[in-house]
């Protein structure tokens, strides 16, 4: 197995960018990092809302509830399959990628990967963290909606499989990435896992 792909799904706050800065430090060649933040950020201004229905229909659709709850609409999925797939043609192209990501959508997310992956070597991380720590991050960062750590810190891993599961909760994210990283250089050897 010759992995290329390490996708990290867990909910806002839960430390996946910093377990992928740290990834990054450690694997033996260069891996590029695509974050589902940075597909938010390239979105035009009218591509997030602040409510129910205001970015659904014909604009891209990502709702940012006053509760923390998100809901997206056709239009950033379609936004978001275009991306995957850039990702995807990336990796096929000759670098090796780790995506962050918050699969709201939970198993229907991860198949959206899975088809944009296909025939590509993947390492599937679930990346948890407690709802209360989760919070308290939310809280510190002070660049996120308040609740959106509690609503994403339990459904985002409901019916999703993975290879690897870390947590955040107590520990750094430098020894979770050393554990994704020993999961990748065991693979490529063939060993046990």
């Amino acid at each position: 197995m010759d992995i290329r792909v390490i996708v990290l799904n867990g909910g806002s706050s839960s430390g996946k960018t910093s377990l992928a800065r740290a990834l990054q430090g450690l694997l033996p060649e260069p891996w590029l990092l695509f974050g589902i933040d940075g597909l938010i950020d390239a979105l035009p201004p009218s591509g997030t809302g602040t409510g129910p229905g205001t970015g659904t229909g014909t604009g891209p659709g990502l709702d940012l509830a006053a509760d923390g709850t998100v809901s997206v609409g056709d239009g950033f999925r379609a936004l978001e399959a275009a991306w995957a797939a850039g990702v995807a043609a990336t990796v096929r192209a000759g670098a090796p990628v780790v995506v962050d990501d918050v699969f709201l959508g939970g198993p229907a997310s991860q198949q959206r990967w899975r088809e944009a992956l296909a025939g590509l070597d993947v390492l599937w991380v679930g990346v948890r963290c407690d709802p209360a720590e989760a919070a308290a991050r939310e809280r510190a960062r002070g660049d996120r909606t308040t609740g959106m750590a509690v609503d994403q810190a339990v459904r985002v891993h409901r019916g999703v499989h993975y290879d690897l599961e870390v947590d955040t909760t107590r520990t750094p994210p430098v020894d979770c990435a050393r554990a994704v990283a020993r999961f990748v250089a065991l693979s490529r050897s063939g060993g046990s896992r």
